[in-house]
């Protein structure tokens, strides 16, 4: 279980491969093809954050139990601006880039847990769980 698998994030291709990783680790942990999606979906949202505002930045990518359920934990970290405003970044349509404004909430609506912490000028930290669902 304590395996972690570190994606480097800096170019398009890079969002693909955390997305695809993400996916395949889901899959593992025994999600769903829809879970899988909704897992890769969230990956992709914060992993292109990654690219629009810190240029460069990594994604930590591991299973994790807690108690009786397994879940796939995601860790996004980079040295960008930060955010300067955490609660209006986390408000549906708000966005600095002209954007829809729906990746943080949007990345935070599809996971069970999600947790981000920034300080502008040092950079944004996002962890986000998924737990496997008790059939």
């Amino acid at each position: 279980m304590g395996e972690e698998l570190r994606l480097s994030i800096a170019a398009d291709v890079d969002v693909v491969e955390a997305r695809q990783q993400g996916r395949a680790l889901a899959a593992v942990a025994g999600f769903s093809s829809g879970e899988q999606t909704v897992i890769a979906a969230a990956i992709s949202e914060i992993a292109r954050n990654i690219l629009m505002y810190a240029k460069r930045g990594e994604i930590t990518l591991s299973l994790s139990q807690n108690g009786d359920r397994q879940g796939v934990v995601i860790i996004a970290v980079d040295q960008g601006p930060g955010i300067p405003d955490i609660e209006r970044a986390m408000q549906y349509g708000y966005s600095t880039s002209h954007g829809v404004g729906a990746g943080l909430p949007g990345a935070k609506r599809l996971m069970d847990e999600f947790d981000l912490k920034s300080v502008p000028g040092q950079g944004t930290t996002v962890i986000m769980k998924k737990w496997r669902r008790a059939i």
